[in-house]
């Protein structure tokens, strides 16, 4: 006879207690081993993924919940990593921490978020009183000066957004996670010699950081014999307010860029916001392109020409480098595409 609300005739739990593993391995018709392996994230290549699926459908229907604590003490793992980013600002930052989080929740990791400011100066150390209450750490575009208080805390360390090389005394990661960064740049390159532009500018941030002096590198070199010319480099604050400065100075040259190619779409706005002051349109006196494609790219008008960078996938690929790591496998270094968006603020230059 089956016991009424348990399909795989499991008995319920008694009402008023918490369910246990013994519950949900009767509900589902699997072992309590096969339950800890799964409600670990340890069940790929020893069971089904069909037999995963009746188990954590058995656990939501119990509401079971795996006791982290007793388990950390049995496996001297407290099953929390930290997640340390430049700044908590950045709605591209804040899509991150969704990703890893995301890749956590699914095998019961906790995720602790860190600011490092900027991630370009030492960010107070996280391990003087957390180190023992982490399993290891994911740091997103830092510079190589941000990580001496992350190696130093002993942890496993995965890079997202940063030099694959490790620092300047040869530190490597245990993973790095990278974008098609250099790609990202190169489509806008070729974008706007497309659209017949030949004096290009470029608005950099004046930030100390791989993934920065990445695009500076492949913008010359995407506009080496073509014909047009990078016709000067401006470094500005990573701020609306930096770009205007920057982008005023660029376009009160005597012969100003028919085109600004921005590190950033913050740096973009601020650039487009310059233009109008200075009584010029976008794209018809000036291009602008920016690069991240923030929220603030489809704010304003006309809406910037971008790099879509897939921030959520980066940082639950980043997790899931980590939980390999922690397994004792070595990840793959891998290199996630990028997306050139056209919109409204790239356009022909005009006719002389």
């Amino acid at each position: 006879m089956t016991t009424r609300g348990t399909p795989n005739g499991g008995a319920a739990a008694p009402r008023g207690t918490a369910p246990t593993s013994r519950d949900v391995a009767h509900r589902a018709g699997v072992s309590q081993a096969t339950v800890s392996l799964v409600m670990g994230g340890k069940w790929r290549g020893r069971v089904s993924a069909r037999t995963a699926d009746s188990v954590r459908a058995a656990a939501g229907a119990l509401g079971y919940r795996p006791n982290l604590a007793a388990r950390s003490l049995r496996l001297g793992s407290t099953r929390t990593a930290l997640l340390v980013v430049p700044a908590l600002t950045s709605d591209f930052f804040a899509r991150v921490h969704t990703g890893a989080a995301r890749v956590a929740a699914d095998h019961d990791f906790g995720m602790v978020l860190y600011p490092s400011p900027e991630g370009i100066g030492p960010a107070p150390d996280p391990f003087a009183s957390a180190q023992a209450s982490l399993d290891g750490v994911i740091a997103s575009s830092m510079a190589p000066e941000a990580l001496a208080a992350l190696r130093g805390g002993g942890l496993p360390l995965v890079m997202l957004d940063s030099d694959p090389d490790g620092d300047s005394d040869g530190d490597r990661p245990a993973a790095t996670v990278n974008l098609d960064i250099a790609g990202g740049m190169r489509a806008t390159a070729t974008h706007l010699l497309r659209l017949g532009h030949h004096r290009i500018a470029h608005l950099a941030a004046a930030v100390d950081s791989w993934t920065f002096r990445v695009r500076a590198r492949a913008l010359a070199d995407a506009l080496t014999g073509t014909g047009a010319a990078l016709t000067a480099t401006e470094p500005a604050e990573l701020s609306v307010t930096g770009g205007l400065h920057a982008a005023e100075r660029l376009l009160r040259r005597d012969v100003p860029p028919t085109a600004l190619v921005c590190d950033d779409d913050l740096l973009a706005a601020g650039a487009c916001k310059a233009a109008r002051r200075l009584g010029l349109r976008v794209p018809g006196d000036v291009s602008v392109t920016g690069f991240d494609d923030l929220a603030v790219a489809t704010a304003v008008e006309p809406e910037l020409t971008t790099v879509r960078l897939p921030a959520e996938d980066i940082g639950a690929s980043g997790m899931r480098a980590l939980l390999t790591v922690l397994d004792g496998r070595v990840p793959d270094a891998d290199v996630l595409p990028v997306e050139l968006v056209a919109r409204g603020s790239t356009g022909p230059p005009r006719t002389p």
